[in-house]
């Protein structure tokens, strides 16, 4: 094999990725590999080989390279905005497409079902995101909304944000859920209050909450199964 300063146009066919992938298939690819045919060039002195390695050696794995803002990525030597831009549809494209539960109308009648559709889209991301789910009455997805970004307070989730898509959409009902960049779903006493708050407006407006559900790594919290959404919380 060429020398790792030296482009991969001059690889042997058998060492390059692109063919690799075209004789064995995607999955005998190492993950250096697949990032180096998203990258598709290097810079002077340096190959889309040798980037992504240093991209993989910089965040850790393909997973924390994924949740990363585009513009961080674009700032990063030998990237840029282009390639920035290409990384951040593919890594959105596979969240989306682990997203998907296979059906065509997606039901959410379940924590497990909203993990499985929301876990990959949310437990990734470096700040806290806050989103409700608007639902017919069997609890099919009419559609999403993010109300905000940013540290989860009351003063950043306003009922009226909370509410009004719901109303517009003529929603049966909605589900809360929010992410915590930590990993650790525990709920914070913050989050509970909101919660409480947030049950309160929507008894006055006669719209179910059907369960708030918090995401961390791998794992999530139902605030409905823990009874936080009946009566007073905390």
């Amino acid at each position: 094999m060429a020398s790792s300063g030296n482009g991969i146009g001059r690889w042997p066919a058998e060492d390059r990725p692109r063919e690799r992938l075209h004789d064995k298939g995607a999955e005998s690819l190492a993950d250096a590999e697949l990032l180096a045919i998203q990258l598709g060039s290097g810079l002077a002195g340096r190959s889309a080989m040798d980037m992504a390695r240093d991209l993989l050696t910089r965040y850790g794995s393909l997973s924390g390279l994924a949740g990363r803002a585009v513009a961080e990525l674009a700032d990063v030597r030998g990237v840029g905005p282009v390639k920035a831009a290409r990384l951040a549809a593919t890594f959105e494209i596979t969240r989306r497409l682990r997203s998907r539960n296979g059906l065509e109308r997606v039901v959410l009648g379940s924590p497990e079902q909203v993990f499985a559709r929301y876990g990959p889209l949310m437990e990734d991301l470096k700040k806290e995101v806050f989103r409700v789910a608007l639902l017919d009455a069997q609890n099919g997805l009419l559609r999403d909304v993010v109300v905000s970004e940013g540290t989860l307070s009351a003063s950043l989730v306003h009922p009226r944000e909370v509410f009004k898509p719901a109303i517009l959409e003529s929603a049966a009902s909605i589900i809360l859920l929010h992410n915590h960049p930590s990993g650790d779903p525990t709920p914070s006493r913050e989050d509970l209050r909101l919660t409480r708050q947030l049950v309160e407006c929507s008894e006055l407006l006669d719209l179910r909450i059907h369960d708030h559900v918090i995401i961390g790594r791998e794992r999530f919290i139902s605030l409905a199964q823990r009874g936080a959404l009946s009566g007073r919380t905390g």
